[in-house]
């Protein structure tokens, strides 16, 4: 009879089942429980005929499996859970070598919440991108997201992919309009697993409903601050990016925002900005430095610009050096400008404050960009606009009715942008067709000077250029950097013109800009690194572009948003830098948005040397607080306000006040200013000793991918090409739930690396390691094929002579409240019938295959449980301090944040319901607090229930994966306990005496016996002793171990332990020494002769 507990197949299921609840019920059986290998719940209502059908499906342990499938299968399923052996996985898997402020932020701080809600808030350049790569690796390995949804600025969408396709190999999908169009019928949505959308797609009304059907494991908005709300007195102003954030904070599990400017000196913005994450976490800025001081703040960092470092201690960012070229306009050029400000002038006077016809004179500010660009740009403009209003003429249909919304333009990308600016180009405030006609007389009036200037060269910015050019190569020179010139430009016209000037002028140019696809960028980017001296770019090349390999950055016309100024900086200030940054920037002093731009630029110098730093530059917008800069330029360019008032608005006195509200801007009151970088390097190295390095995954991929069928050939330099994958894999590979997690599997592959090294090295390598379809098709397979069979057991041999027993595999899981899982855990216990211990599952490397008649035995499948059991709850408690520490922070904090908001709430109602009382109209805010009460009650009442199901944490039952029996053989290789003991006794004294702290690990079974640090770093040291001189045997881990960690692994052979012990000593034995594979017993056998020829020290033991 089947009962609770059991394990059961039957023509049902495809799989076996678990049988957790069994229920009479009349005629029926009501079956409860899950699939064994896909973990599927399972609720069956059977007749009794069909009940009867079940069979027992776990077999006995009688050892009679191949010992190859059960290594596969063993080897497999720990592949399968490899963060759980890497703490730092996504590190070891992605094209990336991540600085050690941003492996603190992912691993110190993000994946230590359960659930995570966390601002990254550190300065510019510090790699967000790269932190939430890592993120979403690392949540993916460790099977906590599947759906994951990126939101950012239209315009760095293309960064984003092609950051996480290049760094990651992660694959999203851009949602956009156009893509949301050609899926008519289905929702995109829910259709897609990986997206990156733009904020101001998702935002909008037509678009939200879709939205709000999917849920997200994981959503990251960058930018995030652009998500903002106000408050004005009594009144909150959500803004329609603000109530997107609210939309995904409701849909999302995990969520992460990225910004450099979370805080922009408003204490109530930046609260309401948080209350997205967390509502009410932090009630005050006491508790936000509070939490800074304990260095347990649970909800952001930031760090600042001059506290990143790497591991060397060195800083990542040079300094920046701006330089204002200012220059006077020719006569020519002038009476051009003076003719098109006066033309703009009077049609935006034409609007008589009607709102409708304002966004036409605004448009047309346009023109007056384009002469601030160049003379070349507004002539193609003007011809653009000549041509546009004679076919309005033509066709007697003016175009008015124009919207403009900037914060959504300047978020476009650069080539969607050109198109809304060519429109704007095109309107016309013209009511009839006489003044369309007089109108485009005075365009062809000013295309005939325009021409003229061109024609004449008689433009005095591009002598300035000129001069600026040699200039910039005499200061590259002098600083002995890289011979490159980054020139930029708002307007592809001026690019054109530019790069045709700087040809004839003798030099190499080439040119970035929005109408290129992300690979045609790249490819310009290489050409400049490699050939050309000067590369011509547009706003583009801000994005998603890196040229750090330039010193030198010429700004050919200052663009109107002053963020664009910044991101422009970034493209060569940034890690990777070497030098020192000098930044040109030509500015005309005799129009009047030139004058406002100088003044801009001279008064950041100011704060920059006021301030002894130049992070300014990071903040260009903010800095002058309360201040939109864009509206003075266009204020200038109208003339809507005088030159006196608008300079008097930019006189900012830099006293003490200021300084202070500026260093709030810039967040320096939220930074961290402690990385803990020596504990930083401990987490790396003590991942670098427990993780699945390369030499694992290749030996596996070469033995599995033969047995699935598959064909490779050995390449030079330690390279595979794969030439044949099975159709067993591809069938795997199909699946839509596999192609969306994995990407799509390939026919073939003609250059494989296992080696993040040598990918690096050569990037058009396949970098195979774990989330690469190919290997995980792989690791299903073999557990598909070989998990039933390996639960009979199967034997083993072990050549050392140490291991005479059985090993019990057990995957034990631990979950919460919420049914979400803590941790995983693979245990490997070994049984000799006098004690039972945890060993290394990675052991099973150092076994070969038993090849004889295997004896009949069988043993009980339940005799380790208990055991197995109690190092569950061992791993539990692990959890569990963690879990209880971060639900104090929670209570510290968020409940206390939240206790202290409602019982606020509660008096400003009181006193409002008393002026209501003597007959003031307050019924609104009253309203309005009360609504905000029962939010917060309700926000309370959610981390109340959150923080105790977090805390709340059980065993599932442990599973048995298999068990094999391990026999000795006699021979050569059978290590003497005691002759062993005494080397690991001399060897652990040596390491003392030179002032090192070793530590015995050889328990552990990690490829080392020895841990040994001092000044020179750590020492992974191997232990071989003999009573007399002889071969010695690396096992397979520790040859594995010796070729990872080249100089730092050292073997360490006592001779003559018995009588006069002498301790030779080799560094690096998988480079210095030449050993023989024997693998029929899986050893690599050195040679006396060998190894005496190249040993490097040699020390002689006084007893």
């Amino acid at each position: 009879m089947v009962k609770v507990g059991d394990i059961v197949r039957g023509p049902f299921w495809d799989e076996p089942v678990f049988v957790s609840q069994i229920e009479q019920q009349d005629e029926y059986v009501r079956i409860v429980g899950y699939t064994k290998n896909t973990n599927r719940g399972i609720d069956r209502l059977l007749s009794r005929s069909d009940f009867e059908l079940l069979k027992p499906a776990e077999s006995k342990i009688d050892f009679a499996a191949p010992p190859e499938d059960t290594f596969f299968f063993i080897e497999a399923t720990r592949f399968n859970y490899a963060s759980l052996f890497d703490p730092l996985l996504a590190m070891s898997v992605s094209r990336i070598d991540p600085l050690p402020f941003q492996i603190e932020a992912v691993y110190g701080y993000i994946l230590r919440q359960p659930r995570i809600r966390f601002l990254i808030a550190d300065d510019p350049g510090a790699g967000k991108t790269i932190m939430s790569g890592l993120l979403i690796k690392e949540l993916k390995m460790r099977k906590l997201a599947n759906k994951i949804l990126i939101v950012v600025p239209g315009h760095l969408k293309e960064q984003w992919i092609r950051e996480m396709k290049e760094k990651f190999d992660e694959r999203f999908v851009v949602l956009d309009r156009g893509v949301h169009r050609s899926q008519y019928g289905e929702n995109p949505w829910q259709t897609n697993d990986q997206i990156i959308t733009s904020i101001d797609f998702a935002k909008q009304e037509d678009i939200l409903p879709a939205l709000n059907s999917a849920s997200w494991d994981l959503v990251i908005v960058d930018e995030a601050h652009k998500m903002a709300a106000y408050t004005y007195g009594e009144k909150t102003d959500k803004t329609q990016r603000y109530r997107l954030g609210e939309t995904l904070s409701r849909l999302s599990n995990h969520l992460v925002f990225l910004t450099a400017t979370p805080h922009k000196g408003d204490p109530e913005n930046f609260r309401l900005f948080l209350d997205l994450l967390y509502p009410g976490f932090f009630a005050s800025s006491e508790m936000v430095e509070e939490s800074l001081r304990n260095k347990d703040n649970p909800l952001f960092i930031r760090r600042l610009k001059e506290d990143l470092k790497d591991f060397e201690g060195r800083p990542l960012f040079t300094r920046r050096f701006p330089n204002t070229i200012k220059f006077r306009l020719s006569d020519d050029e002038r009476t051009l400008y003076n003719e098109v400000s006066r033309y703009i002038i009077e049609q935006y006077n034409l609007t008589s404050g009607d709102p409708r016809k304002r966004n036409i004179a605004f448009a047309l500010m346009i023109l007056q960009r384009r002469m601030a660009s160049s003379t070349y740009a507004l002539l193609q403009s003007l011809k653009r606009r000549k041509e546009r209003l004679e076919k309005v003429l033509k066709e007697g249909e003016v175009p008015r009715d124009i919207k403009i919304d900037i914060e959504e333009v300047e978020d476009l990308e650069e080539e969607k942008r050109w198109d809304e600016e060519k429109k704007w180009e095109a309107v016309s405030l013209a009511a009839n067709e006489e003044e369309l006609k007089r109108e485009i007389e005075k365009v062809e009036n000013l295309i005939d000077k325009a021409t003229d200037i061109i024609k004449n060269e008689n433009e005095v910015k591009l002598q300035e250029l000129r001069k600026a050019i040699t200039e910039g190569f005499k200061k590259i020179h002098e600083m002995n950097g890289n011979p490159k010139i980054l020139i930029f430009t708002e307007s592809k016209d001026t690019l054109d013109y530019l790069t045709e000037k700087i040809r004839s002028w003798g030099y190499k140019v080439n040119f970035i800009h929005g109408g290129m696809d992300i690979d045609e960028r790249i490819k310009a980017e290489k050409i400049f690194r490699d050939e050309t001296d000067i590369m011509v770019a547009t706003e583009a090349a801000g994005e998603g572009i890196n040229l750090q390999f330039c010193h030198l950055m010429i700004n050919y016309d200052i663009p109107w948003n002053p963020n664009r100024l910044e991101q422009r900086m970034g493209r060569i200030h940034r890690y990777g830098q070497r030098k020192d940054v000098y930044i040109f920037n030509l500015v005309s002093d005799d129009t009047r948005e030139g004058k406002v731009l100088a003044k801009i630029l001279e008064k950041l110098e100011e704060i920059r040397r006021t301030l002894g730093n130049d992070r300014v530059f990071d903040v260009i917008g903010d800095v002058f607080y309360g201040k939109n800069l864009y509206q003075l330029v266009l204020d200038a360019a109208t003339n809507a306000k005088t030159m006196e008032e608008i300079l008097s608005e930019l006189d900012i006195k830099c006293d003490e006040e200021y300084v202070a509200r500026i260093k709030e801007m810039m967040g320096e009151t939220l930074a961290t200013r402690f990385i803990n970088y020596p504990m930083i390097k401990e987490w790396v190295e003590k991942a670098r000793e427990n993780k699945l390095i390369p030499e694992y995954v290749e030996a596996f991929f070469k033995k599995t991918l033969s047995r699935a069928g598959g064909k490779f050939r050995e390449l030079r330099g330690g390279f595979l090409a794969v030439d044949s994958i099975p159709l067993e894999l591809k069938r795997i590979a199909e699946a839509v739930g596999f192609k969306n997690r994995f990407g799509l599997l390939m026919n073939r592959y003609p250059n494989v690396t296992f080696d993040k090294e040598q990918a690096f090295a050569h990037p058009d390598a396949e970098f195979i390691s774990f989330g690469h379809p190919l290997l995980e098709a792989l690791i299903r397979w073999a557990i598909n094929n070989f998990k039933e069979i390996s639960g009979r057991g199967a034997v083993f041999t072990d050549c050392s002579g140490q291991y005479n027993g059985y090993i019990w595999f057990y995957v034990g899981e631990i979950k919460d409240g919420k049914d979400d899982v803590a941790g995983r855990r693979i245990i490997a216990l070994y049984d000799d019938g006098n004690e039972c211990r945890e060993v290394n599952p990675a052991i099973i490397w150092d076994f070969s295959p038993y090849a004889g008649q295997v004896e009949k035995v069988e043993v009980e499948s339940k005799r380790l449980l208990p055991q197995a059991i109690k190092a569950i709850e061992k791993f539990k408690g692990e959890i569990s301090d963690e879990r209880r520490r971060q639900a104090e922070i929670k209570r510290k904090y968020g409940l206390k944040s939240l206790d202290f908001l409602i019982g606020q709430l509660d008096l400003e109602i009181v006193s409002l319901v008393d002026r209501l009382a003597q007959g003031e109209k307050v019924e609104l805010p009253i309203r309005n607090k009360e609504e905000q009460k029962k939010r917060y009650e309700l926000a309370r009442k959610e981390l109340e229930v959150e923080i105790q199901r977090e805390m709340t944490l059980s065993m599932n039952m442990p599973e048995l994966l298999t068990v094999i029996k391990v026999i000795p053989v006699p021979g050569e290789m059978v290590e003497d306990a005691d002759i062993e003991a005494i080397g690991m006794k001399i060897a652990m004294e040596y390491e003392r005496s030179q002032g090192r702290e070793p530590e015995d690990v050889s328990r552990e079974n990690l490829g080392f016996d020895i841990r040994s640090k001092g000044q020179d770093g750590i020492r992974y040291i191997e232990v071989k002793s003999r009573a007399n001189e002889g071969d010695v045997a690396l096992t397979q881990n520790e040859w594995f171990k010796a070729k990872r960690f080249k100089n730092d692994y050292w073997l360490y052979i006592v001779t003559n332990a018995g009588t006069n012990p002498i301790l030779n000593i080799i560094r690096n034995p998988a480079e210095n020494l030449t050993p023989a594979e024997r693998v029929e017993v899986v050893r690599f056998l050195i040679s006396a002769a060998e190894w005496k020829s190249k040993k490097q020290e040699e020390f002689r033991w006084q007893r």
